[in-house]
């Protein structure tokens, strides 16, 4: 168990400038795709890349805007988009959610190995709860050598979402838009609203 811990926060590769780095990004649908398309946007695409962006297989909406802005940007291209079951529906029961989670889990599994993303940004969709997991596990079993970063979405002011609970075993990163939530938890980092 104590060796699975530390390998929470590897030591840093020794990366070239010139080295790429595979970025897997997790859409929600609606706020949180604005946000994550936000924080995303300010990203040197030449750096990171090829983005993987990874978004519920019934989510059409964020679909354009990922196109949108991909086709926008200056550095255009090195970019696909995955798509995997929800893991929890709105209103889905917690009990229900358990099966629909490890189902989305399992159509996670290729992707991640395919891709083996060294950089999973997330803000909040459940969907990112099994690709986090599996982020984990592949750095456990070293397979791959990533690094999961959390945004708190803006709309949590006192309390951390279930998404942010669960994953503050994992993350190496969570960050968080109000200083009431840093001072709630301690693994959490302030930095302002996005």
């Amino acid at each position: 168990m104590y060796q699975v811990w530390t390998l929470r926060r590897p030591q840093a590769e020794l990366r070239s400038p010139n080295n790429p780095v595979r970025t897997l990004i997790v859409i929600g649908s609606g706020g949180h795709t604005a946000e994550m398309l936000k924080i995303v946007s300010q990203l040197n695409f030449s750096k990171y890349r090829p983005r993987i962006y990874a978004m519920a297989s019934n989510d059409i909406t964020s679909e354009l805007k990922i196109v949108s802005m991909e086709y926008n940007s200056v550095s255009k291209g090195e970019y696909v988009v995955i798509k995997i079951p929800r893991s929890r529906e709105v209103g889905q029961s917690f009990i229900t959610s358990i099966f629909t989670t490890l189902y989305s889990a399992l159509a996670c599994i290729p992707y991640m190995l395919y891709y083996r993303p060294e950089l999973i940004l997330c803000n909040g969709p459940g969907t990112c709860i099994p690709i986090c997991f599996i982020a984990f596990l592949m750095r456990a079993a070293y397979i791959s050598n990533n690094r999961i970063v959390f945004f708190e979405s803006i709309c949590r002011v006192w309390s951390l979402s279930l998404t942010g609970k669960i994953l503050l075993c994992i993350a190496d990163n969570i960050f968080v838009q109000w200083p009431e939530l840093k001072n709630s938890y301690r693994r959490t980092q302030y930095i302002g609203n996005l």
